[in-house]
């Protein structure tokens, strides 16, 4: 490896065998074949949270050489920023089965598979350790965030001989490597919605960035005294907003003058409320039970029909204009901003790239539809793999979070899958990668019954999007007798 513009220099020789892979529309071992010229260099992973340290677990696996990038101080470094929010799928469901394998290699003891971790545990007994193993440390580059990815000696337009050419990742600090193939599974965590409910900032939103805090702040902890004893406005429908919403209405509990108020652009919070004990979903109608309580009794002011239009700063305080279609405004002032909105992919540093990407969720177009939120939940998610995953790039894959794009549906077992199937086309196993298969269970974890016994050991769980739910305990006179959890919002 080297610094400069035209790439790394030759590298060391590598024993890696011949990387194959192939576009969305036919995964065919005689399609798309990257030269074997490229046998010497490796495949680049971006990002060392769950499902690239379980792409990197399958690679080593495999005997395929490659780097690990991880632009954070850490592995799971994103994970780390929501460490006091547990997971509502069970550890049985957020373990890779090859990183499995070679943990238990080395003598690691699997935590218990009902216990429902937090973000910080998901850190501490399963991504550090597997991090740490022989077959990943080595290739693993802490401090490596990818500000670019081209290939060599060509720019999106050139086409002849572009798959023979490497790929071109250059980072941060100006060093350039050489790959024969990339595994992006940086997520999208740094790349939060902004309040505007157009999709576009809201006018004053970068001025008053400094009020304004992203999806899952920990206000029972190290945000407390940024929410105790203020008015707090959360924007945003999905169960990252409610888990929120109930961890402020507990600090209500405990600091009076704590006032919390909750934004959707909606005409009702029917949907988020979701169908109570009706619901097909247990997890998510306890959450919806809990939230509407909080709501009825007044401990939370809801504002419906908000669409942020603007966003002023005043000395210590901040004000949000509301502007529906037909013009009609509101105004509410508050001390602090919840902005869970969700997140969106950032393709960016893959722009001299050939990407097919849907118009409307940013993954691939043929992934599109078998995520579309408005058709489908976590649970009803069906597997895929490299056919799904491909670009008319060969050799570049988006995986986990970031390939499902906008879609709020995704599952960190859903990933694991992903990358199994990916690093078999890349290494040629064409009959591997195209048996998909994923485990859950039959309405997907999203409502697994484990949460009721967690609920017993660690308080009601509330669910949030993505996949994720805090733990936070049951609040005086709100009715929640159910099990906790819920993925999709």
């Amino acid at each position: 490896m080297s610094s400069g513009c035209c790439g790394p220099a030759a590298p060391a020789e590598r024993t890696a065998p011949v990387i194959r892979s192939a576009p969305a529309e036919q995964l065919s071992a005689e399609q798309a074949v990257l030269s074997p010229e490229l046998d010497h260099l490796p495949v680049v992973v971006i990002g060392a949270g769950p499902v690239g340290l379980a792409a990197a677990a399958h690679l080593a696996t495999r005997g395929l050489d490659f780097l690990l990038l991880e632009a954070g101080g850490q592995v799971g470094a994103s994970i780390a920023q929501w460490g006091h929010v547990r997971t509502f799928s069970p550890w049985t469901y957020d373990i890779d089965a090859a990183a499995r394998r070679l943990l238990e290699a080395e003598g690691w003891t699997a935590p218990d598979p009902e216990w429902l971790p937090t973000g910080t545990e998901l850190v501490e007994h399963y991504l550090t350790p597997l991090a740490a193993h022989p077959a990943i440390a080595p290739h693993l580059r802490l401090g490596a965030q990818v500000t670019g990815i081209s290939r060599l000696g060509f720019d999106r337009v050139r086409t002849t001989g572009r798959e023979q050419a490497p790929f071109l990742i250059r980072l941060a600090d100006g060093t350039e490597l050489a790959a024969r193939a990339i595994i992006d599974a940086s997520g999208t965590w740094r790349t939060p919605n902004v309040l505007g409910a157009c999709g576009l900032p809201a006018y004053g939103e970068h001025d008053a960035a400094a009020f304004i805090d992203h999806a899952l702040p920990d206000v029972l902890g190290a945000d407390r005294d940024a929410y105790a004893g203020k008015h707090a406005l959360v924007v945003g429908a999905g169960h990252s907003a409610a888990t929120t919403l109930l961890a402020l209405a507990q600090l209500a509990e405990e600091v009076p003058g704590t006032r919390i108020t909750w934004a959707i652009r909606a005409g009702s919070a029917a949907r988020t409320y979701g169908g109570g004990a009706a619901d097909a979903l247990p997890a998510r109608g306890a959450l919806g039970t809990r939230l509407r309580a909080l709501v009825e009794s007044g401990r939370i002011t809801l504002l419906t029909g908000f669409f942020t239009h603007a966003v002023t700063a005043d000395g210590e305080a901040v004000s949000v204009v509301s502007r529906d279609p037909s013009g009609t405004e509101q105004k509410v002032a508050a001390d602090r901003i919840v902005a869970a909105t969700g997140y969106r992919p950032d393709h960016s540093i893959a722009g001299e790239l050939r990407l097919d990407l849907d118009a409307i969720l940013g993954s691939t177009r043929a992934l599109a539809p078998l995520i579309d939120p408005n058709h489908h939940s976590c649970g009803t998610v069906p597997p895929h793999g490299a056919a799904e995953l491909a670009h008319p790039e060969a050799g570049y894959y988006a995986v986990g979070v970031k390939s499902y794009g906008r879609a709020p549906t995704f599952l960190m077992a859903t990933g694991y899958e992903q990358v199994r199937s990916v690093v078999a086309a890349l290494a040629g196993d064409w009959e591997a990668a195209r048996d998909v298969r994923l485990d859950l269970p039959e309405t997907g974890v999203c409502s697994s019954g484990l949460a009721e016994a967690q609920e017993a050991r660690v308080g009601l769980a509330t669910g949030i999007s993505g996949g994720l739910l805090s733990a936070a305990p049951p609040l005086a006179g709100v009715s929640a007798t159910t099990d906790g959890g819920g993925c999709c919002g």
